[in-house]
């Protein structure tokens, strides 16, 4: 190791990053985060450092600066191409300048540069962003802070660049990062839970409203830091009121007041029991070679493809009687199980489960595209509305062209989507079940895939509102000009935000009124917020911004749908927008030059690459393009984004004294599929009819850990055996099971009722029966016989 030169990659390349501090602001369900980064020149030359790393998909950066010494510069929002030649320049006049840009296929990868860093100088970025927390099903509030970066595939056939990013196994990362989250709202915080070790929670005052929390020290970047907070009490539905930047003008978007309404719709339990639950499922299943990984970095892990497979088995015995479904899988190619959606029945279903059990990782690259158009092309059932269901822990080069598929056939179906393993790609997964009208779902550390996806089952059960229409009801000269995109989904109990800009004046006492209607299962139904018009205090413009995030996000998505010789209006409408709220878009770019330096920084510039931790690499799977800048080249040539990074391409180099630097890959190869033993849970879930009942065999009473002849001879008399086995499996699912209820209570609810289809009164002698057999103590209630 080459220790005069300080940190270093794998290659032997020094590292100009240092450390990463991360302070997080938590108000209620919007985080404010606050990253700056540590670099320091320790070799002889001045250097350009680059780092490309993720930052959620939904948030929305508003600060960028650097400071140099005692010098610090505070970066404009310009044009993204008129910011990329004042950084060339500055750089081609040995200045000093930074430039922060998105990438303009994927918003939820960035690109900093850190220019003409000269010999010994230090060097500090600050990065501000705001973003809303989503809410799990748990009623948590999940912060996620992304620290990997996967690979991204890159269809055959299109164009891109061969340059590879530095990038390093995730536990050798060579900065340190550090993390603290200060945790405020009207109710108490009851806790703080993390997938990564935390100190203590520390209250701040008497109520405990207040709290602060930070990342235990020796955090390896092997995942992305999850903080999950929970307050006391059930989340309600809220408005906040913002009022308007003081120098911006009346009238405009920054000028004017802003609101956020929280909305939590209820539907009627009328509507709700009586709606039928059937429907077309269509399961999306990827089988590229990472899915071979294990599902996180502990060793001896499930794979990512073997929870794949055990989450399908569970969603196939859970589907309702009188449904459709198919099954796709897809890598560099797709296959199918049926040429077309089948029946659910029991043999249909025993087809697919045989198909299921053979799925392996071997279909390549992540191409997500063409199986998706050939699921749009079948013509939908009638009286079954489709459900389709993507898996993949893929990250897709074309993001905004897969996103705006959905988008355009959002009509037809619900899409609901399942981002596997750390560094899924957070544009894709939640682009996709946003335009589609389902629910986007992570499986990261040690959650269960399972789990995640009976919650969206829940969900896909639920009728489909439709006719879905907002309201407003404001003192008299008072409007609202909506930011958000229409509601295309509402789920039971589940958060709608709206953003909105007011215009014109009330008093302090002034109130206002929304109502959301919509149409549930052919029952008109609807829920209203009232809420007063005086502004909050102490929210400064997190409104604001994460209004103008949500307004720049649907014209950049009408802008490529529209594709880029009709797109000029609506990128003039997205820059005018994004300079005048300082938010980025993938059409703007921070920069900052360095005027104070006098003297012009001598001496050919070295470019070196910030590496990334990966958590599993593209190994031989074709296709796959690490997503990185490529090296700078001479003055008569643009430099060029690999494709992956398209976004970023474009950017002419002006200055001759810039020399590209030669990039090494050193990425952390896949591991070996583990072998894991069956889950007793699995095992009992495999044999369920799909009628719900199981049958009384030597295959059952291995599953629940007893001889055949036991089963027999406890069985009560004149009870049949199918009931008596479909008893036995509801007992020791609630007995030995009860803490993963929320992954068989829908096979189960299948079970209870076809027992009482066959009318037989002795059901609690079978349950007490059953509970002799099993050593449980299990009420007939809590069965639901």
């Amino acid at each position: 190791m080459v220790t005069c030169c300080g940190l270093i990659t794998a290659s032997k390349d020094p590292v100009p990053l240092r450390s990463i501090e991360v302070q997080l602001d938590v108000r209620d369900h919007v985080g404010t985060v606050v990253s700056t980064l540590h670099y320091q020149n320790k070799e002889d030359k001045p250097i350009e450092a680059l780092f490309v790393f993720p930052l959620p998909a939904d948030a929305a950066v508003c600060h960028f600066s650097g400071t140099i010494g005692a010098t610090q510069i505070v970066a404009e929002l310009k044009d993204k191409q008129q910011a990329r030649e004042e950084y060339d320049d500055a750089l081609s006049s040995g200045r000093q300048a930074f430039l922060l840009e998105e990438s303009q296929q994927s918003p939820d990868i960035f690109s900093l540069s850190v220019g003409s860093l000269p010999p010994g100088e230090s060097a500090s970025i600050r990065l501000e962003y705001v973003t809303e927390l989503a809410v799990q099903a748990d009623a948590g509030l999940m912060f996620t802070l992304p620290a990997v970066l996967n690979p991204r595939y890159q269809p055959p056939g299109s164009e891109g660049g061969s340059v590879q990013m530095t990038s390093v196994a995730a536990s050798l990362v060579p900065y340190s990062l550090s993390f603290c989250a200060r945790v405020s709202s009207p109710r108490p915080v009851s806790k703080v839970e993390s997938n990564c070790s935390l100190d203590p929670l520390q209250y701040l005052n008497s109520e405990q409203s207040k709290a602060t929390v930070q990342l235990a020290d020796g955090h390896k970047f092997d995942r992305d830091v999850e903080l999950l907070i929970y307050y006391k009490g059930a989340h309600q539905p809220t408005a906040v009121v913002e009022a308007g930047q003081a120098s911006a003008r009346p009238g405009t978007l920054m000028g004017d007041p802003a609101v956020m309404l929280s909305l939590y719709p209820e539907f009627p339990q009328a509507v709700m029991s009586s709606a039928a639950s059937c429907g077309e499922f269509v399961f999306l299943m990827d089988r590229s070679g990472s899915m071979d990984c294990p599902i996180n970095q502990n060793k001896g892990r499930q794979t990512r493809i073997d929870s794949a497979r055990d989450t399908l088995l569970l969603l196939l015995k859970s589907l309702p009687m009188g449904c459709y479904f198919n099954i796709y899988s897809f890598g560099s190619t797709y296959e199918h199980v049926f040429p077309k959606s089948m029946e659910y029945t029991e043999e249909t279903m025993g087809e697919a489960l045989d198909k299921v059990k053979n799925m392996q990782a071997n279909l390549g690259g992540t191409a997500i595209l063409q199986p998706l158009k050939h699921i749009y092309s079948q013509t939908c059932i009638p009286s079954q509305s489709r459900q389709l269901f993507v898996f993949t822990d893929g990250e897709v080069e074309n993001t905004r062209q897969v996103i705006n598929l959905v988008k355009t056939h959002s009509g037809s179906h619900r899409c609901f989507s399942f981002g596997i393993g750390e560094g899924a790609s957070s544009a894709l997964i939640n682009g996709i079940a946003k335009e589609g009208g389902g629910h986007a779902q992570f499986i990261r550390g040690d959650e269960r895939m399972q789990l995640k996806a009976m919650q969206s089952l829940r969900f896909a059960l639920q009728p489909a509102v439709v006719d879905i229409s907002i309201t407003w009801d404001l003192p008299k000269g008072v409007s609202a000009t909506v930011l958000s995109p229409p509601i295309t989904a509402i789920f039971q109990g589940h958060r709608s935000l709206i953003y909105a800009q007011l215009t014109g004046e009330s008093s302090e006492a002034a109130e206002g009124h929304v109502t959301i209607k919509y149409i549930l299962a052919g029952h008109p139904s609807q829920n209203q917020l009232r809420f007063g018009l005086q502004p909050a205090e102490d929210t400064g413009l997190t409104v604001h911004r994460l209004g103008t995030r949500t307004l720049i996000r649907s014209l950049e998505t009408e802008g490529s749908e529209r594709g880029q010789e009709q797109d000029g209006g609506v990128k003039a409408k997205v820059v005018e927008l994004s300079i005048q709220s300082g938010v980025s878009s993938s059409f703007t770019a921070f920069v900052a030059v360095n005027k104070s330096n006098s003297e012009p920084i001598q001496g050919p510039l070295l470019r070196r690459k910030v590496p990334l931790p990966v958590c599993c690499s593209p190994c031989s799977m074709p296709g796959f393009q690490a997503v990185a800048m490529a090296p700078r080249q001479p003055p008569h040539v643009k430099t060029r984004l690999m494709k992956a990074m398209q976004g970023f391409k474009g950017r002419r180099q002006k200055s001759s004294n810039v020399h590209g630097a030669v990039s090494s890959s050193s990425l952390t190869e896949c591991s070996l599929p583990v072998q894991t033993p069956t889950d007793p849970l699995m095992q009992l879930v495999s044999l369920q009819k799909v009628s719900g009942c199981w049958e009384l065999d030597a295959a059952l009473a291995a599953a629940l850990g007893k001889a055949s002849q036991e089963v027999q001879k406890l069985k009560p008399p004149e009870v049949e055996k199918e009931v008596w086995a479909t008893v036995l499996a509801l007992v020791w699912l609630h007995g030995f099971k009860s803490d993963t209820r929320d992954e068989w209570g829908l096979l189960a609810m299948k079970a209870v009722s076809w027992i009482r289809a066959q009318n037989t009164p002795l059901a609690p002698d079978c349950v007490a029966a059953a509970n002799t057999l099993l050593g449980c103590n299990v009420q007939r209630e809590a069965v639901g016989l």
